[in-house]
């Protein structure tokens, strides 16, 4: 059963071996039927003949019985013809009248007590199935027994279920490949809900905290499930809603403290030590700004009506960073379209992920090295440098909060890349990062381009 991924797979094989063994049931007690329905009218007609023979019987004046059995009668049990056969007895088991060669009773075994007796007997390669009556005849009682060979009786019944199953049982197939069709579209109409339910959930994350499964057309087998789901769904929203409630008010309860830190280094006389203890501070100060940023890009919601220039943007960050990195002896390149490129998106939001990663390749070129943007047509803007790349096993930890390639290293918070992360998360694009022949890195924002 698990190689079934999908309950609508799991339902339709377990109804084929339903119908299956149904089917086998169903020919099974056909048979029986068809052959308890023979029985019961081979019976009857035996007892029929018997008494058509025994209206036959009549008592001479010498006591004696005289059986005068008509033409068609007598045909019908002639040695020839082979199929049926008659004997009277008495009430001693004694022989009367017989169509058999040997003179003998048809059936050795009647005990001659019931009215109606219905009887088997081997005759050499014969089987006799049939029946004997009891009458009486004058003063004396006799047994009428009459009886069929079950041979060609066996060849009614082959015909029967032969013609049956030829011009009857061929259409059972086509009812049960109907039936299958019917029950899958009845089972995928049932299990509709839980599809949506499945599509709903799929779209539950970081920029949707607060979506929930429906349960009102669910059935109530599945009901107590999904609310549960919810009610986890719920604890999850509220803990997240802890935390970062707890990371805003952090980072703006240091705010205050920082600056009157920076106050009093500010008229330390030492210039070394003022110099070292404000680069500490502003580093810390970085580190509280990104703590406030997260905070808010996780209660933010990006209007889908809001668009943006990505080009314009691009060209803004450019100009932004460009002192730095002429401070560092790099230089800023930008290229790509020169026409607006339009998306759905927050334009502030936007310029701070490719500042970041823009902040980033500065960070990680050489100096007398290019950093550049390229922006597309399709909405995909990249920053392009010339550091020492990303390989392999870094790739899918640089976007966690914190991490850092080499925590000794000053001025990194390991928070700048899970910022753009999470605002492209927000605008529904993608984040991803390639090494550049011979050397470097290229990291991309693909957005959804809008048809101008």
């Amino acid at each position: 059963m698990s190689r079934f991924k999908s309950i609508l797979s799991r339902i339709v094989f377990l109804h084929v071996v339903a119908v299956g063994i149904t089917s086998v049931l169903m020919a099974l007690a056909l048979s029986w039927l068809l052959g308890y329905a023979t029985n019961n009218i081979h019976h009857k007609a035996m007892q029929e003949q018997a008494v058509a023979v025994g209206e036959h019987l009549e008592a001479e004046s010498d006591g004696h019985l005289a059986l005068n059995l008509p033409l068609d009668l007598l045909g019908l049990y002639s040695q020839a013809y082979g199929r049926y056969a008659y004997a009277v007895t008495d009430d001693q088991g004694r022989v009367l009248f017989s169509s058999l060669k040997d003179n003998a009773p048809l059936f050795a075994n009647d005990s001659r007590t019931e009215p109606v007796e219905f009887l088997h007997q081997r005759h050499g390669d014969a089987t006799l199935s049939g029946a004997s009556i009891r009458k009486a005849v004058g003063d004396r009682v006799v047994f009428i027994q009459t009886g069929e060979d079950l041979a060609n009786r066996d060849v009614l019944i082959d015909d029967i279920v032969r013609d049956f199953y030829r011009n009857v049982g061929w259409i059972t197939l086509p009812i049960l490949l109907v039936l299958l069709f019917a029950d899958i579209a009845i089972f995928r109409r049932a299990l509709w809900p839980l599809r949506q339910a499945s599509e709903i959930a799929a779209g539950i994350g970081p920029t949707r905290p607060g979506v929930r499964l429906p349960t009102v057309e669910l059935p109530h087998e599945v009901r107590p499930l999904v609310s549960a789901v919810n009610l986890a769904l719920d604890r999850l929203e509220e803990g997240f809603k802890v935390q970062r409630d707890f990371t805003a008010d952090a980072a703006h309860e240091l705010r205050t403290p920082l600056s009157i830190l920076r106050t009093r280094i500010d008229i330390l006389e030492d210039p070394e030590l003022r110099t070292a203890l404000r680069q500490n501070v502003e580093g810390m100060a970085h580190i509280v700004g990104q703590l406030l940023e997260i905070a808010e890009l996780e209660a933010l919601v990006v209007d889908s009506s809001e668009k943006a220039d990505l080009r314009s943007v691009a060209e803004g960050v450019a100009e932004f960073v460009a002192p730095l990195a002429l401070a560092q002896g790099k230089d800023i390149a930008l290229s790509g379209e020169t026409a607006p490129v339009w998306i759905n998106g927050n334009a502030e939001m936007l310029g701070r992920a490719i500042r970041n990663l823009a902040e980033n390749a500065i960070n990680h070129t050489a100096p007398g090295s290019t950093v550049e943007f390229v922006v597309e047509g399709n909405g995909t803007v990249s920053v392009l440098d010339q550091g020492p790349g990303i390989s392999e096993a870094e790739r899918s930890l640089i976007f966690r909060r914190f991490w850092r390639r080499d925590r000794r290293k000053q001025g990194s918070t390991g928070l700048g890349l899970s910022i753009v992360q999470r605002i492209a998360e927000l605008h529904a694009a993608t984040v991803t990062v390639e090494n550049r022949d011979p050397h470097g890195a290229c990291f991309s924002l693909k957005f959804t381009a809008l048809e101008s």
